[in-house]
């Protein structure tokens, strides 16, 4: 008998859009000789639905064996769906609560994050204030070009890099609109990495696929309208040498056992001549054509069908 696994997507978010691909991604490549997919959408409004019809969650839930999880952002990967589904004790992959709820705050992230030994860029965190008065403050005591973002956010979303005053007003206003906090952080020049890290995957318990450096479009930050909306995204595997690759799988190993994370995450990186910058961790990184770890997956010699099968696996476990 097939295992019956309902693909939660959609949902309250500002990743909404990003979040119907992901989970479109993983319905198209589900072995379906295996398990027998669900697709349990979220409305913008928090309705839930199941065969086209509004229902509550025990409704849509009901005779579901593994929920896979393709959520971004606030509501779904910030710790409230994962106590929802544990309320109703359905299995599900990616983090537990506790975890997703610490690695969706950067603040709490970097905290962290520092207590495991991997570098940081310096930062500092604001409270929702007057961005004009408090950007006036900020300019005068800490080193530009500067990087903004709210606290509580993913997949890049309201990050802005601020090169100068008028910038950094518009880098809070835009932050602030989306967090009561906003993390202000020195902009690190270098080269983006990504690594994506399964759990019990090809012999290793915590396994760190190759990174991968990111080339954004034209030279630009890579900002969530340059990620989700049209823009090419390239990466080029193995594009470091031996030492910063060893780095790079390290750190993201160190922190996806150190928040306590679960079957898979990524973490991104600043390699720059000064040395590595950890950035921030996805729990519930994309799974569309454009995202990254389907990706890193790919270059890794894997395909994103088996991925899904070994988190579904995972989960029942």
């Amino acid at each position: 008998m097939r295992t019956v696994v309902g693909v939660l997507r959609g949902g309250p978010s500002s990743e909404y859009e990003v979040s119907l691909k992901t989970g479109a991604s993983v319905l198209e490549h589900i072995d379906k000789d295996s398990y027998d997919p669900r697709d349990l959408f979220v409305d913008r409004s928090g309705q839930w639905h199941s065969h086209g019809l509004a229902v509550e969650p025990h409704q849509a839930l009901h005779g579901i064996d593994v929920v896979f999880n393709a959520m971004h952002g606030e509501y779904g990967e910030d710790g409230h769906m994962q106590r929802l589904l544990d309320s109703h004790a359905v299995r599900y992959t990616g983090s537990g609560a506790l975890a997703s709820s610490l690695a969706f705050n950067k603040h709490l992230t970097k905290q962290a994050a520092k207590k495991l030994g991997v570098k940081l860029a310096h930062s500092i965190v604001v409270d929702r204030q007057d961005p004009m008065v408090l950007a006036q403050t900020i300019f005068r005591t800490f080193p530009h070009p500067a990087v903004v973002k709210p606290v509580a956010a993913g997949s890049s979303v309201g990050v802005t890099v601020a090169h100068d005053f008028k910038g950094l007003v518009h880098a809070l206003e835009t932050a602030f609109a989306l967090s009561e906090r906003a993390l202000v952080e020195e902009f690190i020049k270098g080269r983006e990495a990504t690594v994506g890290v399964i759990d019990n995957f090809r012999g290793e318990r915590v396994y760190a696929l190759m990174p991968v450096e990111i080339i954004p479009p034209a030279g630009k930050f890579f900002d969530y309208e340059h990620k989700y909306n049209g823009a090419t995204q390239e990466i080029v595997p193995g594009n470091f040498s031996h030492a910063e690759k060893d780095e790079l799988a390290r750190m993201a190993k160190a922190v996806h056992e150190g928040l306590n994370l679960a079957h898979y995450s990524r973490s991104d990186f600043i390699v720059s001549r000064r040395g590595i910058y950890f950035l921030e961790v996805n729990t519930l990184p994309g799974l569309t054509s454009e995202s990254l770890l389907p990706k890193a997956v790919k270059a890794g010699g894997s395909s994103l069908k088996e991925f899904i099968s070994h988190v579904i696996e995972l989960a029942k476990r």
